[in-house]
């Protein structure tokens, strides 16, 4: 065989075998392509995203819609192809899996995180909104969770409001942390909590009542317990603050995750609470941000799939939090106007100058 030939044959085999590689190859990487988007202030299943019930509401139109995106599972593996191929499109975001999911996490505890996430997304939007509105939220101390096998199994409940520990109020963490640390392991801390549900024990939902739980050593609970703390009492609760709120915001998603909503939920609900006219004057405002109990804004991922799947849906403006506000200006989709944001207030000031048709005043992204 000619030399020429033998090296044109050799580089075809060579070039056959790399694309065998590179299709058969998996690489540790994860795909979030535009999820779906809802209108905060329309239905969703035939049900409204937003309801509310003992206080008045108002007529709303146009548009508030929370983004998201879809990502692919924890086991899925990409191939080395698929993966280059992703990076070449502009409706694909490829990224290390364990940005996604830290090592080892299932689908299930993933699921179960941005559900979390999610109500106490939920939590923070109607606490954000209400306090903007100058409407009083109270709080209350509550169990937010027991650990299987410890003492408090089945004495406590997650959700349970305490009221006091060994007949002294509480209304702060670290008020219950020093009332059980007191106590020498094994001898009993008395919890008074108005229960959430009945329990073993007859105790009636919204009554108060006294319930004894034994202490144990922490390090037997916990073998990892930090040395400093291994010998201290505990009872094997954690506990946390739950708002309570003079009328009832029921936000009716499902399947949805992630803290990424708190924003666009805290506009819809303070368009659906706020007479004379609504917040968006028709427009189609879409966007996305963490929310905290103050209406401070915070940033997310995956803005550059937000930004597609809102401009899909028809969003004219989108708000952007403004420590994504670099990357979100690499690949702007045409049409769609950058709102910075920073603060709910700031939010609502901007959507009265997007009703205002004031759109040159709005606060802008720069690009990074």
């Amino acid at each position: 065989m000619p030399r020429r030939s033998a090296t044109m044959l050799a580089a075809t085999l060579l070039l056959i075998a790399l694309l065998c590689v590179s299709v058969l190859m998996k690489v540790p990487y994860t795909e979030m392509s535009p999820g779906p988007t809802y209108n905060t202030l329309g239905n969703q299943g035939g049900k409204p995203v937003i309801s509310i019930s003992g206080h008045d509401s108002y007529p709303t139109s146009g548009h508030l819609n929370m983004t998201t995106v879809q990502v692919t599972g924890a086991k899925y593996e990409p191939s080395l192809v698929n993966a280059v191929v992703g990076w070449l499109r502009d409706d694909v975001l490829v990224v290390p899996h364990d940005n996604v999911y830290p090592k080892g996490q299932s689908d299930a505890d993933a699921k179960k995180q941005n559900a979390e996430e999610f109500a106490s997304s939920e939590d923070s939007a109607r606490t954000a909104a209400l306090k903007q509105l100058g409407v009083p939220v109270g709080d209350e101390l509550i169990v937010k969770s027991v650990t299987a096998g410890a003492p408090a199994e089945g004495r406590l409940h997650a959700g349970d409001q305490i009221v006091a520990v060994d007949g002294a109020p509480v209304g702060a963490v670290d008020q219950v942390v020093a009332a059980v640390t007191k106590h020498k392991p094994g001898e009993s801390v008395v919890f008074t909590v108005v229960p959430r549900v009945k329990d073993a024990d007859g105790a009636t939902p919204g009554t108060r009542t006294d319930v004894a739980v034994p202490t144990a050593r922490a390090k037997d609970l916990d073998p990892k317990a930090p040395a400093e703390r291994a010998d201290l009492a505990v009872v094997g609760i954690g506990t946390g603050i739950r708002h309570t709120y003079p009328f009832q915001i029921d936000i009716g998603l499902q399947d949805v995750g992630g803290p990424s909503a708190g924003l666009m939920f805290s506009l819809g609900i303070i368009d659906k609470l706020t007479p004379g006219g609504d917040l968006t004057g028709g427009k189609f405002v879409a966007g996305t941000g963490t929310i905290d109990d103050d209406g401070k804004v915070g940033p997310i991922g995956g803005i550059s799939m937000k930004l597609i799947a809102a401009r899909d849906a028809g969003a004219e403006y989108f708000f952007t939090p403004s420590s994504n506000c670099a990357e979100a200006t690499k690949n702007v989709p045409s049409g769609l106007t950058l709102i910075k944001t920073d603060t709910l207030g700031g939010a609502l000031k901007s959507l009265e100058q997007v009703r205002s048709g004031q759109a040159s005043a709005l606060p802008s992204c720069a690009a990074g």
